[in-house]
């Protein structure tokens, strides 16, 4: 689940890019598809404590997705971005942006820490 928002942002932008012709990139989507990513670091973090391995990891990088979310909606509430008062350019802009990518870095983080949970979980000695 925490997977899910990267993934289908991906794929829209390959089947949207073959299909127009042009490069088609969606990248408020892992954003806008947090709650799947949420609940899937949930459950990954429920599983961590349960095994008692990766804990650390899981739960600072849902603090760090969940601080990098708020930070992009904060800046784009205040600045004005988010109604569309200015110009999607400038200082604000790129803060609100670099905020979208770190919090996308964070999924990505999860998503390997689980990856290394299920492993350590399921390996055979």
């Amino acid at each position: 689940m925490v997977w899910t928002p990267l993934v289908f942002t991906i794929l829209t932008a390959i089947i949207g890019t073959i299909s127009d012709h042009m490069l088609r990139f969606d990248y408020l989507m892992p954003a806008e598809l947090f709650p799947v990513a949420l609940a899937g670091s949930l459950l990954l973090l429920w599983s961590a404590l349960r095994a008692r391995s990766k804990i650390k990891i899981i739960s600072w990088g849902l603090a760090a997705a969940v601080f990098f979310l708020i930070s992009a909606q904060v800046i784009a509430i205040v600045s004005g971005l988010a109604s569309g008062a200015i110009e999607p350019t400038g200082l604000a802009w790129m803060l609100a942006l670099t905020c979208i990518f770190l919090y996308s870095l964070a999924l990505i983080e999860i998503g390997i820490a689980g990856i290394l949970l299920t492993r350590e979980l399921f390996h055979k000695n």
